[in-house]
């Protein structure tokens, strides 16, 4: 059974089955809700019940409390409909965003490569048309045999036809990135769902651009770059990217090879843990630390985006703030894992509107 779903304030009506819930049906529809965990755990997609029933599914007691749930609020991403339904959200839009419909793909395995000792790189062709997607946006990755999908970012530039690159970092103890690591082979089929999330370049303000990366959160960045490159944009792009040691850092030689051709590219790459006899001649550090030494910590007049695990996130943020960039210019994407805990959903909190 199915029925119609308005979305205020815009005033767009969709349709939603019995079984769905509220965050799927609006992504499916190309309507953009916020959400983060999916999970029913940091109530992010919180919205509120205008009309008509709701099941609230298995929405936390602490995302949502007993005195919101008589409110008529609900979580999104756990809530199904019993009836037409109205629901207000707190919709944020903005000129630059670019709304895909999520759609369900199947693909083959192309290949898959070490990108470093705990990094593959999997190339996926899919069986039907190229997923469309904004550089920046991530995928849900369904792994046999478990219910909950892993979300990885697309790595390739946008428009790259039916090819599709995951970089998959291995977590110690994770079910999801040891299939992917150990048992998906080249050849095998793979599923997803995509694209999501709100990360993505601000393409509308020309101000200098400075890309912060760690480890596999390299993706989203190198997407965003690439994208930019590929427009012919001329604004200068710095990355600054950062791994445990050279082994650990990965298209090194891609992005040296790509800021000799275009000089409004600048590439600067950190080592925290490399050993001190090695031939390795670049910064010693942190990525926040290679950063501030870069910009002599004078960050102002630029736009940053930051992608990568939450320490690193946390130490970026305010070593650009100490630096005089603040919120508004600042756009964040962690690299959560079950290990994280839900706690460590949502924002930075340093940030307090973003």
């Amino acid at each position: 059974m199915s029925y119609q779903l308005t979305i205020e304030p815009i005033g767009h009506s969709i349709e939603i089955h019995d079984d769905q819930t509220i965050l799927d049906a609006c992504l499916r529809a190309g309507v953009w809700l916020p959400h983060a965990c999916c999970h029913g755990l940091c109530a992010t997609c919180k919205v509120q019940v205008i009309d008509g029933e709701v099941e609230h599914g298995n929405a936390s007691p602490f995302a949502l409390m007993d005195f919101e749930r008589d409110e008529r609020k609900c979580l999104a991403c756990c809530a199904t409909v019993q009836s037409d339904t109205t629901i207000e959200a707190d919709i944020d839009e903005d000129v630059d965003a670019r709304h895909f419909p999520v759609k369900d793909y199947t693909g083959h395995v192309k290949e898959i490569v070490d990108l470093t000792p705990t990094i593959k790189g999997i190339f996926i062709e899919l069986d039907e048309e190229g997923i469309q997607f904004q550089a920046g946006q991530y995928v849900n990755v369904h792994i046999p045999g478990e219910d909950i999908p892993r979300a990885f970012s697309l790595a390739d530039k946008p428009g790259s036809s039916t090819r599709v690159e995951l970089n998959v970092r291995r977590v110690p103890g994770g079910k999801g990135t040891a299939y992917l690591h150990e048992a998906l082979k080249s050849g095998d089929a793979i599923r997803f769902s995509g694209p999501f999330g709100r990360f993505f370049m601000r393409v509308s303000d020309p101000q200098p651009v400075i890309l912060i990366a760690g480890g596999s959160g390299l993706s989203s960045p190198r997407s965003m770059l690439l994208d930019l490159l590929e427009r012919g944009d001329e604004r200068p792009v710095t990355l600054v990217y950062g791994a445990r040691d050279r082994a650990e850092l990965y298209y090194h030689e891609f992005f040296l090879e790509l800021a000799s051709r275009h000089t409004n590219f600048t590439y600067v790459p950190a080592l925290s843990s490399e050993a001190e006899d090695t031939s390795w001649k670049g910064f010693r550090g942190f990525v926040h630390e290679a950063a501030k030494a870069h910009f002599e910590g004078d960050f102002r007049g630029h736009k940053a985006y930051l992608c990568g695990p939450p320490v690193m996130i946390e130490a970026s943020i305010r070593t650009l703030m100490q630096g005089q960039l603040f919120e508004r210019d600042i756009y964040t994407e962690k690299f959560l894992t079950s290990a994280d805990g839900a706690e460590a959903f949502g924002k930075s909190p340093l940030f307090k509107s973003i």
